[in-house]
């Protein structure tokens, strides 16, 4: 059966008790876990923190946490302290994000992502291990680490995000899981076959590995309000998060939309942008609509085999009133 869990808003909130208050909700309404982002508000860590405390049952995670901006040392000190904050609810989502917040934002150079990624989900597994760290990588040369603190148990499970298939291949590969973000439902499963060819290639249980689908969601009696709103977060990331989001649609086949608004989002009429964005395909990406269409979409999108859970997010423009609705129409059964 599909896990269904909460994404927290990655758009500013008024504090973070208000984050508390979501995952405290979410766990009220059965949710499996409440994943936090990290791009340029708050730091996962700290709420995370708040959230282990205010909370009993529910899962964290980081979805996704960047690898560039922490030392994959310190990125593991921290996850042995989540898991011991939170009782062993923690699971680590790591991801390389893009040049944009890389080097404009954190001044490090953006270099080779894949090899970084896989060379820092290892070493975070032998600090977790609680043994001595000795890794000899490309960009890693280490010696002597061992954490002073006993190693947490269970060990937190670690996700890897990734767009195209060979950063899914890595993530069946090196990770306990796979973060799936803009992706058709076809589009998911080509890349399902990426992440079990990595899963063969590591000698995976690929029993024991999880594939997270964020979705982005949002309820509204007012049909065409909830559909604007997910289109407009959609040519967002699309035209104004770099090439990513774009490559990834168009690697699905819609390379001259995505280009489209790549090119024009900056300097064009990005209200028409929006209101041009296809509506089958908005319907392929994401759940929009009234309480029960978005119910139905939900269950399609749970019932692609091989999907483990599928997390609930919600556009950037979303107000306290649409999460709440969301989170209460789509709350599991």
């Amino acid at each position: 059966m599909t896990k269904r869990d909460v994404f927290l808003p990655v758009a500013a909130q008024p504090s973070v008790e208000t984050l508390v208050e979501q995952a405290q909700n979410a766990e009220d309404l059965g949710y499996d876990r409440a994943w936090l982002p990290e791009t340029w508000g708050r730091d996962a860590v700290t709420v995370l923190t708040s959230i282990a405390h205010g909370t009993e049952e529910i899962g964290i995670g980081t979805s996704i946490m960047p690898i560039y901006s922490r030392s994959a040392t310190l990125i593991g000190q921290t996850a042995a302290t989540l898991q011991e904050v939170s009782d062993g609810r923690l699971r680590l989502g790591l991801g390389p994000s893009g040049p944009i917040v890389i080097e404009n934002w954190h001044g490090k150079d953006f270099a080779n992502p894949l090899k970084y990624t896989r060379e820092t989900v290892e070493v975070i597994k032998e600090v977790l291990s609680g043994e001595t760290v000795n890794y000899d990588g490309e960009y890693y040369d280490l010696q002597g680490f061992r954490l002073r603190c006993d190693p947490p148990e269970p060990m937190p499970a670690i996700d890897a995000a990734g767009m195209g298939p060979k950063s899914v291949e890595l993530a069946g590969r090196f990770a306990d899981g796979w973060h799936a973000l803009m992706l058709t439902q076809e589009g998911i499963r080509d890349r399902l076959e990426d992440f079990d060819h990595g899963a063969d290639l590591g000698d995976r249980d690929r029993s024991e590995q999880e594939v997270t689908l964020s979705l982005t969601c949002c309820v509204d009696e007012d049909r065409e309000r909830a559909r604007r709103l997910v289109k407009q977060h959609i040519c967002f990331y699309i035209g104004g998060m770099g090439t990513f989001y774009r490559d990834a649609l168009a690697r699905q086949g819609y390379e001259d939309l995505a280009n489209e608004i790549h090119d024009n989002w900056d300097d064009g009429d990005r209200e028409q942008l929006v209101a041009d964005f296809p509506d089958d395909l908005l319907d392929e990406l994401a759940v929009a609509g009234t309480p029960d269409e978005c119910r139905e979409k939900l269950a399609e999108f749970e019932g692609i085999d091989g999907v483990t859970s599928a997390s609930i997010s919600f556009p950037r423009a979303a107000e306290q009133d649409d999460i709440l609705r969301t989170v209460e129409a789509l709350a599991p059964q």
